[in-house]
């Protein structure tokens, strides 16, 4: 029933809102009736239509399969205050005023965003039945991509890389933990704004870095998600232990840019959902509030390729005799490090404070930065130095050299966290910035501290006249203004180390 071009329902994607913007090139039409063909080959019957919304979170609508083109071809409804809503689902503008608050009639009335599917990230959900998932961007009615929407904030960063003549290229190392679910907590009484979360149970007692016995606990454990991220083609690498108790490490190959903010996407939820399904409870928080705990980070390497030939920018033209002298961080840095490179390390150093609202944007992920935790207090860099903000990796002639930031908390936005390192290293290639000489102890140097909280580093990202531009006054406001919600909402709280230091105190 099928023929060349596409079965029935492919030739349903004619016309639309899609095609009346222009909003899909020649290639992610094709993948669109590929999409269509697959739903039907394979029998699906839902299909997951998602959203990233600003907190990095997913979002959407599920669809019954005969849906799908209509969909496709004209966009997904979606509640627009979904892209203004702090970190506990509450609107942080009156959208029921004139302009909803934020000088955008769009958004008055809680009225309807069109979320549009990029049909390149179809996959079909190994643990859900019969299920597709596809990622999609929002736009307003008039085929104007709205301007909150972060996926579309990291493609235009991309964009301007690409107008350079470079591709970014990121690798994924996150840090998480994993519990076993022993109250659900879903009794009545339990509900709230936000509700409370699980009691939880370890599944190892941790102190045992990389030892092989407690990886062997976890297996069982880790086995339920290695076959279905697999299946995903997620280029899983490593599965690790981590130093803390129920703290693992998942490592992924290089992805283009794009392609590795969808894939930590995609590997948040599918970690989450496979979990609970067997009684689990994984967490991308930062520092969980249970005994001994040690935080978890995402550190995400860096790299540019040149567009033509694919070699990587930052290995230096020349590389001396590798025996002489012998170790390659004895060799000057310009032997390490291309220009473009060290410009890039120079715009990354240059913003590190500015960027660190993406990079971590939790209050809770700034428990984080504390001396001598193999987490960064201060912005700097050093050669193969785990305790610095930036790490060189390779060098010296190294075709997999690249810059890791150790900076991230794995509750980061993918897209924001990818886009300030963009738009950091941009300014350093446009400027020509020199990074600062290298460390070899991190946490004597003499360098700018890290923001020590969520409000410290709204005021960094609102000094940095570099990122403000290139993210663009709007969103920067919008962005800050969610955060500042979040703020206020803690700051009301009293917490639970007042209480133990006053109540019976005073």
């Amino acid at each position: 029933m099928t023929r060349a071009g596409g079965g029935p329902r492919a030739r349903g994607l004619e016309g639309g809102f899609v095609s009346a913007h222009g909003l899909w090139s020649p290639a992610q039409s094709s993948a669109a009736r590929a999409m269509l063909e697959r739903i039907e080959g394979e029998a699906l019957e839902l299909v997951r239509f998602v959203f990233a919304d600003q907190h990095g979170l997913v979002r959407g609508k599920t669809l019954v399969a005969g849906q799908a083109a209509e969909a496709l071809r004209s966009g997904v409804g979606f509640v627009g205050t979904n892209l203004l809503k702090d970190s506990s689902d509450r609107t942080a503008w009156p959208v029921f005023t004139p302009g909803a608050g934020l000088g955008s009639r769009e958004f008055e009335g809680a009225a309807d965003v069109i979320l549009v599917a990029d049909p390149s990230t179809f996959k079909v959900l190994p643990w859900a039945e019969r299920t597709g998932w596809v990622q999609c961007q929002a736009y307003f009615a008039d085929g104007r991509p709205v301007p909150f929407d972060t996926r579309h904030v990291l493609r235009t960063q991309l964009a301007r890389l690409a107008d350079a003549g470079y591709e970014a290229v990121i690798g994924l190392e996150v840090e998480f933990h994993v519990y076993r679910v022993t109250d659900p907590r879903l009794a009545p009484s339990d509900s709230g704004w936000p509700g409370r979360p699980p009691e939880v149970d370890l599944i190892n007692p941790g102190y045992r870095l990389l030892a092989e016995q407690r990886f062997d606990q976890f297996a069982p454990v880790l086995e339920l998600l290695r076959v279905p991220l697999q299946a995903l083609g997620l280029p899983l690498r490593t599965m690790e232990i981590e130093l803390g108790p129920s703290q693992v490490e998942f490592v992924f190959g290089a992805l283009p840019a794009l392609e590795a903010a969808d894939a930590m996407l995609l590997f948040r939820n599918a970690t989450k959902q496979i979990l609970r399904r067997h009684g689990y409870h994984a967490t991308f928080m930062c520092r969980p509030g249970l005994p001994d705990v040690m935080s978890s980070g995402w550190h995400l390497h860096q790299s540019l390729r040149r567009q033509g030939d694919g070699a990587n920018v930052f290995v230096p033209p020349a590389v001396p005799p590798r025996a002489a002298p012998a170790f390659g961080a004895d060799l000057p840095l310009d032997a390490q490090l291309s220009a473009p490179g060290r410009a890039w390390l120079g715009g990354l150093v240059a913003h590190g404070r500015g960027a660190s609202v993406f990079t971590t944007p939790t209050i809770n992920g700034y428990r984080r930065y504390r001396p001598n935790a193999l987490a960064p207090d201060r912005i700097a860099w050093g050669r193969d130095n785990r305790g610095a903000m930036f790490r060189l990796v390779g060098g010296a002639g190294d075709p997999g050299t690249r810059i890791e930031n150790r900076a991230g908390e794995p509750a980061a936005n993918p897209y924001l966290y990818i886009a300030s390192q963009i738009a950091s290293g941009l300014h350093g290639l446009e400027a020509g910035l020199e990074p600062p000489p290298s460390v070899d102890r991190p946490y004597e140097a003499t360098a700018a501290l890290l923001p020590t909280s969520l409000a410290e580093a709204l005021v960094a990202l609102d000094q940095d006249a570099v990122l403000r531009t290139a993210f663009g006054d709007p969103f920067v406001d919008y962005y800050s203004r969610i955060k500042r919600a979040e703020i206020a909402r803690f700051d009301a709280e009293v917490t639970d180390w007042e209480q133990r230091e006053y109540f019976d105190m005073f």
